[in-house]
């Protein structure tokens, strides 16, 4: 079962056997240490299988809403033997009434295979030759696989969650038998099935349930990629424990996390967006339709402050003498690859005089239209939603703090405190509903490999925002609120679909700069313009030096979003170190997207995306889900050639950049028009990349107007030919070949001329010979 992969080239697998077993929540408890570099603690992982969901024995929604919904009553549960702290402990920006919840549709999955004995192993290293079966096949044991790199397991056992005080009023199923390994898996079944408005409860037990004592040791086996866990005697994923706790420890040169300092020079670590994803912080499935919830406390010196993606603002809890306990939970299923922590001694910045981060500003909706607009509901599967909330319609900032070094506190009031409620109230103008509650910003230290990094209620930004002026700032501050729309409350179902996320980003960071901004139409039109621009630029020389297969948006083709019977895939490239630093996924699926706004205008298109957001919001997406809705939209006679087919073959199936429409290519050589230089191996790029000398002679003219301004001699060529043939619009060329006093463009003016002068009528010869002589 162990995986040998060479990281400098080949992909990144996604190990864990999602089509049998699902995780649907993760309640993780870290120590974090700074004097070894080490996050040691335990995960409890809740399961449900595929199975169970077709034989499901109860009405979860009956047991929650009937007699006097015990079930949902917000009274605490009997403390366990164990202590343990409650989400009720903390402090929560989300109020009970935030919320109205949303109809279902979720998804399920599970199951792949191996064996070991219970003894810390080392991740790569495999101490078992012996793999077993998938699924239930004759009478091998059913074998859990999770994604897990760069860890010490040292112990995995089943949870005796039936030991929780208070938990038999999930127990109520007639048909339950007294076998004690049925019993715990029908109270984990009843706890993650339970509706969305009970969330509180659920929460609270999944933490006492996290506490109970164990109830048997489980066989683990680890290599390179993957844990891999069975009990003996379990064939199925149905009967498989569905609360299992791992405890392990990291490791300092682990992928998944940045061991550093800060730019004051205290020590500080957080998850780096890592290829690997969180794999190398805690064993998880990795692959994105494990959609799941997570709560996680973490302990650190009373020096520290922990951030991580979580619905509520924690604030901090003494367990000893100088050590502080944080927790942080989130309601909205997500893949686990999107959880994020960072420790460190960072300082909130506020300004000195400033409006209150939970400013809330007038939505250019009323009441009545917001609670019309918002009425559908949802397609996801279900949790509390804030698409459902007239209040959270109307909601153009949302909560917000900032965090960073004391050092650089002068440079966040000088621009990013000014700038964030700017920013998140033009994303609601164009997108709505923000899909999360409350925002955290961190300044990461100087080592961080991007200028910004978003996760669920949290965004990461590089320190090189900060300086100079607010443009840097301002942009790069709106691509990544514009995650939370594309890469988190949609995400993409095949990760190598990575467009989905950064192109959309791309695309709305210009349009949310512009209204933050306030710009006039015309002042907003023309920084879209240079912007676009600078974007062609950019992939132009991008398609030059990168290898063609990586310049693909979707390379799995037809059989994006497959996986293999056990769930498991893998993502192409992922370990490519090339990848990283690759903008082909931002810019090609920008000039997409433009190319799509522009066919539909603006208005239209920006229309359709608010609804597209709010029909896909919470739910993983492909390509052609995207592409045949907006479709759908585009009446019959402006469509002409467009087609998902033709879209996925031209823009996201082939590598270079796409044939452009005549119209697009006018745009294309005006901007370019507007360069003071452009360099000849750029022009012969153009050229041959979008058959110029052969469009049409809109299309031609302004060619020919860039081989004149550039001097372009190799296509002299191809200006003669426009004189000759396109007599109508070459008047204006041949003021240009003159104006430039350059012999060679002068010549041909004058050898064109003398062709042609007989057949020009007569107020134009006398116009062109003006210009000669």
């Amino acid at each position: 079962m162990d995986v040998k992969l060479d990281p400098s080239r080949d992909d990144l697998p996604l190990m864990a056997n999602t089509s049998h077993i699902l995780v649907k929540h993760y309640v993780l408890d870290l120590d974090v240490d700074f004097e070894s570099q080490v996050i040691e603690g335990t995960v409890v992982l809740f399961f449900k299988s595929r199975n169970r969901l077709k034989k499901q024995s109860t009405s979860t929604r009956e047991m929650c809403g009937s007699e006097s919904n015990e079930a949902c009553r917000v009274s605490s549960p009997e403390p366990c033997s164990s202590p343990v702290t409650t989400t009720g402990t903390f402090s929560s920006d989300m109020g009970w009434n935030d919320f109205v919840i949303c109809g279902k549709g979720g998804k399920d999955t599970a199951g792949k295979d191996c064996h070991h004995d219970n003894r810390e192993q080392a991740s790569g290293v495999s101490s078992s030759k012996h793999c077993c079966g998938t699924g239930n096949h004759g009478s091998e044991d059913f074998v859990l696989v999770l994604d897990c790199c760069d860890l010490s397991v040292l112990k995995v056992e089943e949870v005796d969650v039936a030991a929780v005080p208070g938990v038999e009023k999930f127990t109520r199923s007639p048909q339950l038998m007294v076998v004690p390994e049925e019993l715990r898996n029908q109270i984990v079944h009843e706890l993650v099935t339970l509706p969305a408005y009970c969330w509180r409860e659920q929460l609270d037990y999944y933490a006492l349930c996290s506490q109970a004592p164990g109830c048997g040791e489980l066989l683990f086996d680890t290599d390179t990629w993957s844990l891999q866990i069975r009990k003996s005697g379990v064939q199925t994923a149905t009967d498989f424990p569905h609360a299992i706790r791992i405890r392990y420890r990291t490791k300092p040169q682990g992928r998944s996390v940045m061991w550093t300092s800060d730019q004051s020079g205290r020590p500080c670590v957080y998850t780096m967006g890592s290829p690997i994803n969180n794999r190398a912080l805690f064993p998880c499935q990795e692959p994105p339709v494990a959609m799941s919830t997570w709560q996680a406390t973490a302990q650190a010196a009373a020096s520290f402050v922990v951030l991580m993606s979580g619905e509520n603002s924690a604030r901090p809890a003494q367990l000893q003498e100088g050590c502080l306990s944080w927790h942080y939970y989130v309601t909205m299923p997500m893949p686990a690859s999107t959880f994020t922590i960072a420790v460190g001694s960072w300082a909130e910045m506020k300004l000195d005089t400033c409006p209150s981060s939970n400013l809330e500003t007038e939505s250019s909706f009323s009441p009545s239209e917001a609670d019309f607009r918002y009425a559908d509901v949802c397609g996801h599967t279900e949790y509390p939603c804030r698409f459902q909330s007239a209040s959270a319609a109307t909601q153009a900032i949302i909560p917000y703090r900032v965090f960073a070094p004391e050092s650089l506190k002068g440079a966040c009031q000088e621009t990013l405190l000014q700038l964030i409620p700017l920013c998140l109230s033009a994303a609601h103008s164009v997108l709505g509903t923000h899909p999360f509650s409350r925002l955290d910003l961190l300044i990461v230290p100087a080592n961080f490999p991007s200028l910004g990094m978003a996760s669920p209620h949290i965004i990461f930004l590089s320190q090189s925002v900060l300086t100079g002026m607010r443009h840097l700032c301002g942009t790069r501050l709106c691509h990544e609120i514009a995650h939370a729309w594309f890469g988190l409350a949609i995400g993409a179902r095949d990760w190598t679909e990575e467009w989905l996320s950064e192109g959309f980003a791309t695309h709305l960071e210009d349009v949310f700069w512009t209204q933050a901004q306030q710009l006039a139409a015309h002042k907003a039109q023309e920084h879209q313009e240079l912007r676009a621009c600078l974007h062609w630029r950019r992939l132009q020389d991008e398609v030059q030096n990168s290898p063609e297969g990586m310049q693909v948006l979707r390379p799995n083709k037809e059989r994006t979003g497959h996986v293999s019977d056990s769930g498991s895939s893998v993502i192409r490239h992922g370990l490519n170190p090339e990848k990283v630093f690759m903008q082909v996924h931002y810019l090609k699926g920008y000039f997409l997207l433009r190319f799509l706004a522009r066919r539909l205008g603006d208005g239209t298109y920006f229309t359709f995306l608010r609804r597209f957001v709010h029909t896909f919001h919470g739910q993983l997406i492909l390509s052609q889900d995207f592409l045949q809705m907006l479709l759908e939209n585009i009446p019959e006679e402006r469509r002409l050639e467009l087609s998902v087919e033709n879209i996925l073959r031209d823009w996201l199936e082939s590598s270079g950049i796409p044939q452009l429409l005549p119209d697009q290519l006018v745009l294309l050589l005006e901007h370019l028009l507007e360069q003071k230089t452009l360099n000849p191996r750029t022009l012969q790029s153009l050229e041959k990349t979008y058959l110029l000398p052969q469009q049409d002679a809109e299309v031609r003219h302004r060619w020919c107007e860039l081989i004149v301004k550039h001097k372009y001699a190799k296509a002299y060529r191809d200006v003669e030919r426009f004189l000759l043939e396109d007599q109508a619009m070459g008047v204006y060329l041949y003021g240009e070949l003159m104006v430039s006093e350059d012999p060679s463009q002068q010549q041909v003016a004058r050898r064109c001329f003398e062709l042609t002068k007989e057949q020009m009528d007569r107020s134009s010869a006398e116009l062109v010979a003006e210009m000669l002589f």
